[in-house]
């Protein structure tokens, strides 16, 4: 009777460990499916839209290609380069541009597009075109060095030589000019003063034969014009060999000037009265020792 009895007890608590405990295919078919739903997550991960996965890649050229280019033709020292520029960039912006192209540094340069170009406008702002051509002038560091130093050996040189002789306006040759005394036109002097180059010819001088003779600087050409009633010759400054000068005794604040076409003195071009202020910016100029504008 106590084992009858005992039976239904026996039972509930079979169904209770059954319920608490289920079979162990019941509890490994429960993990296979929760790692199945786990690695079909993971994969659906994977597999998402690849182009929200990778990362964006840019051509290099899309800033370029939104960017309006313009057509120059740039001209230094008898090389032409080709060049399409934007638009929008500074005068600064392309002197840069040039210097990659020439080695010329951007301090050295001289950029003429209908006139000195400003270094703070945009190509747009100062009208440039497609087909503009753009004018620069200035010589590297070395071949300032190279080009310089035999220059300034020989001015030396002739300025010792010119200690040994009596000065320039006594001899012969001078006074014939100057002693047909100041020229009423002459531009005025201002002593003890240097001054840049004027932007007009300066005008008002003699030369040897007694004639008017004006001096034109064009810088955006590299070149010397020596202009007279008769003609004007146009030189390159580079085949000036030297300029020499002598205060005009009596008159200091105005000097007698020659430039050295040649080799020898016999090629010297000589221009009387050239005001005072204007004579270490003509030596220069010429002999290629750049102002800086």
């Amino acid at each position: 009777m106590a084992a009858a009895s005992a039976s239904p007890d026996s039972g509930d608590t079979s169904m209770d460990a059954e319920t608490e405990n289920p079979p162990l295919d019941c509890r490994e078919e429960s993990k296979n499916d929760s790692f199945s739903a786990e690695k079909h997550l993971n994969i659906d991960d994977s597999q998402s839209d690849p182009l929200d996965s990778q990362p964006s890649v840019s051509n290099g050229g899309d800033s370029e290609m939104e960017k309006e280019l313009v057509e120059l033709k740039v001209i230094w020292n008898k090389n032409k380069y080709d060049l399409k520029f934007p638009l929008d960039s500074t005068g600064a912006d392309l002197k840069q541009k040039i210097h990659s192209l020439t080695g010329l540094p951007p301090a050295m340069q001289k950029v003429m597009f209908k006139g000195l170009l400003p270094e703070d406008k945009t190509l747009r702002e100062i009208k440039v075109i497609n087909g503009a051509k753009i004018m620069v002038v200035g010589s590297t560091i070395n071949d300032v060095l190279a080009v310089n130093t035999p220059k300034d050996a020989a001015q030396q040189e002739v300025k010792s030589e010119e200690t040994k002789k009596e000065p320039l306006c006594r001899q012969k040759q001078h006074r014939k000019v100057l002693d047909k005394g100041k020229p009423e036109d002459v531009m005025p002097s201002i002593k003890g003063v240097q001054e840049r180059l004027p932007t007009i010819p300066l005008s008002g001088m003699y030369n040897k034969s007694g004639g008017k003779v004006r001096l034109t600087f064009k810088l955006e050409q590299d070149q010397l014009w020596i202009g007279t009633k008769e003609r004007t010759e146009k030189l390159p400054m580079g085949s000036i060999k030297n300029v020499v000068s002598e205060p005009i005794e009596g008159h200091e604040d105005y000097h007698m000037m020659a430039f050295q076409l040649g080799p020898t003195e016999a090629s010297y071009y000589w221009v009387y009265w050239v005001p005072t202020q204007y004579v270490d910016a003509i030596k220069d100029t010429v002999l290629g020792k750049w102002q800086f504008f």
